[in-house]
């Protein structure tokens, strides 16, 4: 007993060495059946009503019955017969040390030589409020939050299947942040499931913060702009990729899911695509796919064809711009340039400007800025309707990662349209296009369905088939079951 006694001695002092200049961990000395008893916890992030109404309470109680020994105290403890709260035990300090910091609160009895741990952890966070970034007009207005707990319980709301897999990972040296893969098995790919775990299982950094930071750590292949995992901040954005045989990546700590594979239409496509009728879904993307072409090329094509081709436009429209140009100082070039990067600019300032006038003073700022431009004869009124056509276009793109990959390369194309004219603009386009090609995420081609070409995915690409007609869950995500009706 003694010997027990001093391992226990032992243990508490390797523990608070452990925890030593930790100002908020908290040492509650109890006496349980004439033991010496320590409980070790942090205050702001454990559930204090589970501590003392689950915990202390009925030790103390119990503890209070002379007609029971210490040893058939420790004996029913141990079967849990005495506490309702599952708890688990160790011996090691740098365990326990670790616990305690996690949101555990620890109990030490002097003559056990084995911690008793109790998860009663409750960090602060806010409510599921709607999207801020993936808004809709029809659907569900839910979104994540930083409570991975909350996060797998909305998740679970809308699959109620054992087969949605939750497989956890924890990552960061210092952070241990939860990381979860959750993918539905038997529609999802093993092979990509298996690299999922394999690259999840790789990283080793001090920490993260931010769902992006796994995505960088999981790149796979050439360093490219263009994103290789979906964002995402809704639960049914999730559930529905789930539902098409992806894996999806959910972090502790962060309002964002990463989703893969990734394929250039499925970051064209909004979620809202599938709460309206199919002949309104269809034009809406016919609509958005036209402008997120026109956002990567239609400054260079303004800029090539006045500076190089004007003979290809209209007569009287030529003779307008021309006359919009006559006291410009500069070149189309120079002057798509100085337009692009002011835009730009503004456009970053809204983000960091208080949200109250953040937007408010970068549309007028842009608006004053123009009119200003025109007034001053440093910009031609031509070139302030395509760069702000441009920055129309470049929000109607639903993913950010996608629109900034276009924002990024406008410039260079912007540059060899200017230099080369129609030529530099084709070439670059074939080049962007070639990049795009050799692209895979996860072993899924960037292009397909388009290249590789696989019709039957099409009913889901540049158009949105009725549901009817859908029967099928894309080839290009799913394995194994492929029908998406229960009965033949």
């Amino acid at each position: 007993m003694r010997s027990s006694a001093n391992m226990q001695s032992a243990l508490l002092e390797n523990v608070k060495k452990r925890l030593s200049d930790c100002g908020d961990v908290s040492y509650q000395s109890l006496r349980l059946h004439g033991s010496d008893c320590t409980l070790i916890f942090i205050g702001p992030i454990i559930d204090f009503s589970s501590l003392h109404g689950h915990i202390v309470t009925p030790l103390l109680k119990e503890s209070a019955k002379v007609e029971h020994h210490f040893d058939d105290f420790i004996d029913r403890l141990d079967r849990g017969d005495l506490l309702s709260i599952p708890f688990e035990r160790s011996d090691s300090a740098e365990h326990i040390a670790n616990v305690i910091v996690e949101g555990k609160a620890v109990l030490l009895i002097e003559e056990i030589a084995e911690a008793y741990l109790f998860d009663i952890v409750l960090y602060q966070k806010r409510a599921v409020s709607e999207s801020q970034n993936e808004l809709v007009v029809n659907g569900p207005q839910e979104a994540f939050i930083e409570d991975i707990s909350t996060n797998l319980s909305l998740l679970r709301h809308k699959i109620r299947h054992p087969d949605l897999k939750t497989i956890r990972f924890q990552i960061g040296r210092y952070t241990k942040n939860a990381v979860y893969m959750v993918y539905i098995d038997g529609l999802a790919k093993p092979e990509v499931v298996q690299k999922v775990n394999q690259h999840l299982d790789a990283i080793d950094i001090d920490g993260t913060f931010g769902i992006s930071t796994l995505s960088e750590q999981m790149k796979e292949g050439v360093q490219s702009p263009f994103p290789q995992f979906q964002y995402t901040e809704r639960p049914d954005s999730v559930a529905a990729s789930l539902l098409e045989g992806r894996v999806g990546i959910m972090q502790d700590g962060t309002p964002s899911a990463l989703i893969v594979p990734v394929t250039l239409m499925s970051l064209l496509q909004s979620s809202e695509d599938y709460y309206h009728s199919f002949f309104s879904s269809s034009w809406i993307r016919l609509v958005r796919f036209t402008f997120g072409l026109m956002s990567l090329l239609m400054p260079s094509l303004y800029v090539a064809i006045t500076t190089f081709q004007p003979s290809i436009i209209p007569t009287d429209l030529l003779i307008t711009i021309s006359a919009s140009r006559e006291n410009i100082p500069f070149t189309a070039l120079a002057e798509a340039l100085i337009m692009e990067l002011t835009f730009e600019a503004l456009r970053e300032a809204g983000t960091r400007i208080p949200k109250p006038v953040g937007q408010t003073i970068s549309i007028i700022g842009a608006i004053v800025i123009g009119q200003a431009a025109v007034e001053a004869g440093i910009v031609s009124n031509p070139m302030v309707i395509v760069v702000s056509i441009t920055g129309i276009a470049s929000y109607i793109i639903p993913h950010f990662e996608l629109g900034l990959a276009f924002r990024l390369l406008r410039f260079p194309i912007l540059i060899l349209g200017g230099t080369l004219g129609l030529i530099g603009v084709f070439a670059a386009a074939f080049l962007v296009y070639g990049h795009m090609a050799s692209l895979k995420s996860f072993g899924t081609p960037y292009l397909q369905p388009i290249a590789p070409l696989v019709l039957s995915d099409w009913k889901d690409a540049f158009f949105r088939a009725p549901s009817s007609m859908m029967k099928k869950r894309p080839k290009t995500y799913a394995a194994g079951n492929n029908s998406r009706r229960q009965k033949p």
